[in-house]
């Protein structure tokens, strides 16, 4: 899979709450080769502080050259970003990392918590490319708030599947979390889960999934430093007792071939 590394020229800015931004990138190369679950690395600032680059999510790619990224301001790189302005430029590398492993043949079911939304558009998106009837498909997500929610509402009703959403507080969709949704769905059992958020929402959907026998694919976050498998700072432990780079061999697996405590 090609890499690049590009000055990305921020063309749009949306700030959603306090803390949640979207942002809009023209990446042409990254752009072009992109696909749903993999990431790219992002300088936040010009000089060495913070030295390193920080994740995120490719949310999604568009054939007119440009990415998006949804992330919540939560240290000194994430807010150096929040600070960026329209017309300006980032350094972005990638796209780095094993995408979700599409089945176009089977039902769907897309479940994402918090900023584990992120991935799940670009995933949606190229679902819906690649099935001609995504009727039996269905897309799970939630947040804290209604605020947090509801602004990514209209995206995914565009993808045509169905959506149910779910909030903490209960100001927006079903009171409780995802997880909790989903225990009340009749899902087939050839449905793939598809699932990316907190770690507990995602060890529930491999005990969901699991007990169901129906195929789960989570996509992990990490702390890296590097995204190409050099710093081994993002190693996990698997199931087969040895420990898996979530940068290259992830962040997407397969929920069974990890250790969930």
């Amino acid at each position: 899979m090609a890499q690049y590394q590009e000055n990305a020229t921020i063309i749009r800015f949306e700030q959603f709450t306090e803390d949640n931004i979207r942002l809009t990138l023209q990446s042409d190369n990254i752009a072009a080769v992109a696909k749903p679950g993999q990431f790219v690395m992002i300088r936040t600032a010009l000089g060495k502080d913070p030295l390193l680059r920080r994740p995120f999510s490719i949310h999604q790619s568009s054939t007119n050259g440009r990415i998006q990224i949804l992330f919540k301001v939560t240290g000194r790189g994430t807010s150096l970003l929040a600070h960026c302005k329209e017309g300006e430029n980032l350094s972005v590398f990638g796209p780095l990392g094993h995408g979700f492993d599409i089945r176009p043949d089977r039902p769907a079911c897309l479940v994402g918590g918090g900023m584990g939304i992120a991935p799940m558009f670009f995933l949606a998106k190229m679902i819906c490319r690649m099935k001609k009837n995504t009727a039996s498909d269905l897309i799970v997500f939630g947040g804290r708030t209604r605020k947090e929610v509801e602004p990514l509402v209209a995206d995914f009703e565009q993808m045509g599947m169905r959506l149910l959403t779910a909030t903490d507080d209960g100001t927006y969709g079903a009171k409780g979390f995802v997880t909790e949704l989903i225990h009340g769905l009749e899902l087939p059992r050839e449905t793939v889960v598809y699932g990316c958020g907190p770690h507990a929402m995602m060890h529930q959907l491999h005990i969901f999934c699991h007990s169901r026998g129906m195929e789960c694919q989570v996509s992990v976050e990490s702390v890296m430093a590097c995204g190409m498998g050099a710093c081994l700072g993002c190693n996990i432990p698997a199931k087969n007792g040895e420990y898996v780079h979530v940068c290259y061999e992830g962040p997407v697996f397969k929920a069974e071939d990890l250790v969930w405590k």
